[in-house]
């Protein structure tokens, strides 16, 4: 029991020696717990919603203030006119919007009903779903105590609309979602393995000494996937459109044209990879482990980013992927041109800049 103990002793010490076994050991269940138990969740609060109160009412003041307490909607400023309301949901700004016609009091309390309409933005079909049901919820709670009240059978009509996607058509959700997830992991994954493969069999070496630039090396490296990511992305979006009905209202050219600087995005974040380590298991694991989970948790296509504790949606913030998918849904689904989507094409060609540059810095054109 004496050399039975002393090696149990020995495998202790061991793994608080190695910060990389304490980091599997403590590192990943309380980050796990923290995700799934902040961030993971399809509860929708504090949604940007508008109210256009065209009644101005006792009867639209209460629906109005039961929408401002509960805390799964946060009201944005009151609109008036149906133009500023449309250029709110293809900016983003709103998710929904409740249209409150004039004489509403007075039609629920001498017609005993009165109608108003809910719009939602259903590019996310999931998200409008579930906000058009909370709306539902609250109106259908203050007709209930009218009724109560009132000791007759008031009823208030909402009339939705589903704007973008009336069929509520899950494509347009994923779709976006996974051109984002498969040009990342493609571009990131091939690159990094393609250069360090060259270290492993030696021939990093030849291309070194060759009378060739070795800048031009990494270069004519990330060219092929360049182009086979375009012809996935071509491919991508034809089977989209024809297969599973995707609408495409926008330029299909500023499409191309933002899908390749993401693509150089991509291939960028390969190279520092690439650069960084010295095995293709190594690449591999970074490639896949460190792209593939933050893209498909802080893009925003399976989880809504508004739910995640402030520090997590500063986080999703550095995801490449996240303003790629921002852009797609605006182009294809809403129809939007250059000057909605400039913002996040800006951000995209910084963080290419950033990652280029390191890159570049990074690469060894020595061998000792």
């Amino acid at each position: 029991m004496k050399q039975f103990t002393s090696f149990v002793r020995k495998e202790f010490y061991h793994v608080f020696r190695d910060p990389k076994s304490l980091l599997i050991l403590f590192g990943m269940p309380i980050t796990l717990i923290v995700l799934f138990g902040f961030a993971l969740t399809n509860e929708i609060k504090n949604a940007r919603i508008v109210v256009c109160d065209y009644a101005r009412d006792a009867a639209s003041q209460q629906i109005i203030s039961r929408l401002s307490v509960s805390n799964n909607f946060s009201i944005h400023q009151s609109i008036m006119s149906h133009e500023e309301l449309e250029s709110s949901f293809k900016s983003g700004n709103i998710q929904l919007a409740i249209v409150i016609p004039a004489h509403f009091n007075d039609d629920l309390l001498h017609l005993k009903h009165a109608q108003l309409q809910i719009i939602a933005d259903a590019s996310d079909p999931n998200t409008a779903t579930t906000l058009t049901s909370y709306a539902q919820s609250v109106i259908n709670s203050y007709q209930q105590e009218l009724r109560s009240y009132h000791k007759s059978g008031l009823q208030i009509i909402p009339e939705i609309r589903m704007l973008y996607n009336p069929e509520l058509k899950g494509a347009t959700n994923f779709v976006p979602g996974v051109m984002a997830l498969v040009l990342l992991l493609v571009c990131v994954l091939m690159t990094s393995v393609s250069i360090v493969r060259e270290k492993e069999l030696g021939t990093m070496e030849l291309l070194l000494v060759s009378p060739f630039n070795p800048m031009m090396v990494i270069v004519a490296k990330a060219v092929p996937y360049f182009v086979l990511s375009l012809l996935n992305l071509a491919l991508i979006v034809l089977l989209s459109v024809g297969l599973l009905g995707m609408p495409f209202q926008g330029s299909v050219l500023l499409l191309f044209a933002v899908s390749s600087l993401f693509i150089i995005t991509a291939l960028s974040l390969g190279l520092l990879i690439s650069n960084s380590t010295s095995s293709q298991q190594t690449a591999m694991l970074i490639s896949l482990m460190g792209m593939l989970i933050p893209t498909m948790m802080f893009t925003g296509f399976l989880f809504p980013l508004e739910n995640m504790p402030v520090a997590l949606q500063v986080i999703a913030n550095a995801v490449p992927s996240k303003w790629y998918y921002s852009i797609v849904k605006s182009i294809m689904i809403k129809g939007l041109g250059f000057s909605a989507i400039w913002k996040e094409t800006l951000i995209l060609l910084g963080m290419t800049i950033f990652l280029l540059t390191i890159s570049f810095k990074k690469f060894k054109t020595r061998l000792a």
